[in-house]
């Protein structure tokens, strides 16, 4: 896969989301270096076995014209996944302003026009991609899922990655996800104040947590039904499987749950994800 767009636009987030798919990843890879690791990969197929790419404007119009053309060469029995990633002028603006990083096009006239010359000189590569994602109406968590979703594509056959998601009933359920387990029945650390600054992954809540047996019957009724249907799941051919657990707050209960289920799992040689909304 080749990961390319617009500065701002969510490529770093994306190469991340591969990563934890156990793609091989470079980031900013020089023009005139991709037909060799293109190379590379041919010549290793069992070390590169998923490979990610990222390019952006930082190599320059003459490193961008070497791409295109390495792209048009590209052997036919190599796949290769071409993802444009963008956002509009408002958004990247707003995230330039928001993170205080600096355009790498930007000067005298401003980031404006660094932004529209950054989309001139790549609407060559934008044309060749097989699929743009656009991040105007995405956060972070929603790209890394569309990216999970698009590299499931090409990958084996069976369930490649589970992520496990504590959430705060109070802030919304999270989008795109498969299963959702409700934990707000469960004894509640936030009423001790001694525990109220700690959080499920911290072991004072740990403890107390595992001092309510209901709590272990919700995660193994959890556990139970996860290797009832998982097999299932991956043979229809499902690549990621995401599970949410909620609680009021977001802080005990979701994420000691979201923990535990996770190195249970873990235990049975799937790759698990822990992702803790609240708490990012």
């Amino acid at each position: 896969m080749i990961i390319t767009g617009l500065s701002g636009g969510g490529k770093s987030s994306a190469l991340d989301a591969l990563e934890d798919l156990g793609f091989y990843c470079v980031d900013n890879l020089p023009g005139p270096l991709l037909k060799g690791m293109v190379q590379e990969v041919q010549d290793q197929p069992q070390r590169y076995q998923r490979v990610a790419i990222g390019m952006d404007v930082r190599i320059g119009e003459q490193g961008l014209n070497e791409v295109t053309a390495t792209l048009d060469q590209l052997s036919a029995n190599l796949q290769v996944m071409l993802v444009f990633i963008e956002a509009n002028n408002d958004v990247l603006m707003r995230r330039f302003s928001e993170t205080r990083r600096r355009h790498p096009l930007i000067g005298e006239a401003g980031l404006a026009q660094a932004i529209e010359q950054e989309r001139k000189l790549l609407n060559p590569i934008r044309e060749r991609a097989e699929h743009t994602i656009d991040t105007s109406e995405n956060n972070i968590h929603q790209l890394r899922h569309k990216i999970w979703r698009l590299a499931g594509n090409d990958l084996d056959p069976g369930i490649q990655t589970i992520v496990i998601e504590s959430f705060a009933f109070k802030r919304g359920v999270p989008r795109e996800i498969d299963f959702l387990f409700d934990a707000r029945g469960l004894p509640n650390p936030h009423w001790d104040k001694a525990l109220r600054p700690f959080d499920g992954r911290d072991e004072v809540v740990i403890a107390w947590l595992q001092s309510h047996p209901e709590v272990d019957e919700f995660k193994q009724d959890i556990v139970s039904f996860l290797n009832r249907w998982i097999p299932s799941l991956a043979g229809g051919q499902r690549s990621l499987l995401t599970i949410a657990i909620g609680c009021t707050g977001g802080q005990h209960r979701s994420v000691y749950l979201a923990e535990s289920i996770a190195q249970t799992l873990n235990a049975t040689q799937l790759r698990v994800r822990t992702f803790h909304r609240e708490l990012v």
